[in-house]
């Protein structure tokens, strides 16, 4: 025997000796597909977006929970639920994968790109965020962004969208939810109808009155709130989306009552002006910041929630100085 060789080192299987310093090894294709799924929240996402079968998801996270001797995900329907050590895992390894991936693409000579896929309503994207965007891209050139402009709300199971902007009274139970800030909606027309500060409260019932029908801010609460009698009919013209009724009132049809962080460049440029002197203002949030809560792990939903922030805080400030 070989001087200071124990017995048992003798007596060892080679392969044995093999499969444990395979075992040691760290199983990184496990690893992503662990954090795949974990983020896409369902084994059937992650399968395809990483082009394989869901049982070979299964079978790389159920390795991975053998390796590390805990139990990372638990089935919930047709998605999954990160179990308490598997939320920590996630956490403590997702920055450093992305910047595993990231630099395995430059090394590569390509250009890291990631992919960021917003959802907003129709009009807060054409006249609120397409405006500001750019400069979101300039400042983070590795990320590229689709916007998605639809009123339906996202189904996060389902659908491949990180973060979604959405209309509504801000209650969506299971979900991340944030108010963007709030809005003051105050009525407007073209100046060529009316001059700014031209007419009272009463008089705006002898024009026709532009409503946006989903709109959380209508005319009869404003002429409750200034006091007009407004219990007869009065002419009307009716949209779906805000943008089209700021875009009627432009266009001289009647007065709109709409929020002032979709018309703010109309404002700012003349386009519209409120004609209502001592006209009272309805505020309110309608705008909200929604995505599943593990989004906000990802670098890309963290730095895009960020900006957005920063860009409402902007506006709100640029906003108090409005004509």
């Amino acid at each position: 025997m070989t001087k200071g060789r124990r017995p048992e080192d003798d007596q060892r299987n080679p392969a044995s000796a093999v499969q444990e310093a395979r075992a040691m090894q760290l199983p990184i294709k496990a690893i992503w597909v662990f954090h795949t799924a974990a983020r896409a929240g369902s084994v059937a996402r992650a399968a395809e977006q990483l082009s394989v079968t869901p049982s070979a998801v299964s079978q790389q996270i159920q390795a991975l929970e053998v390796q590390l001797g805990v139990t990372l995900v638990n089935r919930v329907g047709r998605g999954l639920a990160l179990t308490e050590a598997g939320e920590r895992y996630f956490a403590m390894i997702g920055d450093e994968l992305e910047r595993v991936a990231e630099a395995t693409s430059i090394i590569r000579g390509q250009r890291a790109i990631t992919s960021l896929k917003v959802r907003a309503t129709p009009t807060l994207s054409n006249k609120w965020l397409l405006p500001r965007l750019g400069r979101f891209l300039d400042t983070h050139p590795e990320l590229e962004v689709r916007l998605d402009g639809t009123n339906e709300p996202t189904d996060f199971n389902r659908e491949l969208v990180d973060v979604e902007i959405r209309h509504g009274d801000g209650r969506w139970p299971g979900l991340f939810v944030e108010g963007l800030g709030p809005e003051n909606f105050v009525p407007v027309c073209a100046p060529s109808l009316a001059a700014p500060a031209s007419l009272t409260p009463e008089q705006v019932m002898q024009f026709r009155l532009i409503r946006s029908v989903k709109s959380q801010a209508q005319w009869p609460r404003w002429l409750s709130d200034a006091g007009v009698q407004h219990d007869f009919d009065w002419k009307a013209v009716l949209f779906d989306r805000s943008h089209m009724a700021i875009d009627a009132a432009c266009d001289g049809m009647g007065i709109a009552l709409e929020s002032n962080l979709m018309m703010w460049r109309e404002l700012r440029d003349g386009l519209l002006v409120n004609p209502v002197r001592g006209a009272p203002g309805i505020r309110l949030t309608t705008q909200w910041i929604v995505c599943p809560t593990d989004h906000l792990r990802l670098k890309r939903v963290r730095v895009f929630l960020d900006w957005l922030r920063e860009e409402y805080r902007r506006w709100s400030e640029t906003e108090a100085i409005l004509p």
